[in-house]
């Protein structure tokens, strides 16, 4: 989901039997920019949630965007039996000003692409991330864990949810990649960059991205979006964007 007008940028990847993952999924996109939008037109609407008051009021915005798509599932799945248990994960970016905001919860990614290099924003909320943040297993050893799809975080499985926001400067000329583990799973790192410094044609790099993930053999649903912060688009994309959202 993109919406440039207000600097919005989410991927979220469903979790679910039968089609309940879609559904949880396209709720959370769904209350996230709802409620952004809401703030832009009352200043004074409260956040859901806490406070963080080492991160901007933006950030603190996107944070209670993110929970509001938390209750909105959690109702959801206790009042019809077929969602039962249904979550979904969820990264998101929102640019303000010269600054990213990025909150997440679950194994989604938000990767930047900058000078050639290509960087990982978000650490995964799941099992074999955890064991290797604790020195409990290898890098080699995650990256053929058969529990690579344990999640340890998702929206809308609980009645709260703890969001993790970061907040990076952006240059002009950055790209950004906000992907699900559709592509993470079965597609390295450097394949990635690859393509993403081998053209200026989003959609095409997006489209080859996930025709990777497909050929490698992944066998789940992979989204990305690919945000790019170019000469030409600067001075209005930051005319639009400058706006701070209320605490």
């Amino acid at each position: 989901m993109a919406d440039p007008s207000l600097g919005l940028y989410v991927v979220c990847d469903g979790m679910g039997g039968g089609n309940a993952g879609e559904i949880a999924s396209t709720l959370a996109v769904e209350a996230i920019h709802a409620h952004l939008v809401e703030a832009v037109q009352d200043r004074d609407l409260p956040l859901i949630g806490p406070f963080d008051h080492r991160m901007s009021p933006s950030a603190n915005r996107l944070a209670s965007a993110i929970r509001a798509a938390n209750h909105v599932i959690y109702r959801e799945s206790r009042s019809r039996p077929g969602y039962a248990g249904m979550g979904t994960t969820v990264v998101a970016a929102l640019l303000y000003e010269e600054a990213l905001a990025i909150a997440h919860v679950g194994d989604s990614r938000l990767y930047l692409v900058r000078n050639g290099t290509i960087q990982p924003i978000t650490t995964d909320h799941s099992w074999v991330a955890e064991q290797l943040l604790k020195g409990f297993i290898t890098e080699e050893e995650a990256e053929h864990s058969p529990s690579k799809h344990i999640v340890t975080r998702a929206l809308g499985v609980e009645n709260s949810v703890e969001v993790e926001l970061a907040e990076i400067p952006v240059m002009n000329g950055d790209l950004l990649l906000l992907c699900s583990d559709g592509l993470t799973r079965v597609v390295h790192t450097n394949d990635v960059l690859h393509i993403l410094r081998g053209s200026e044609d989003l959609f095409g790099m997006a489209d080859r991205l996930i025709s990777m993930a497909n050929e490698a053999g992944g066998e789940d649903n992979t989204t990305v979006v690919i945000v790019a912060l170019r000469d030409e688009i600067q001075t209005s994309l930051w005319n639009r964007l400058k706006r701070r959202f209320a605490a």
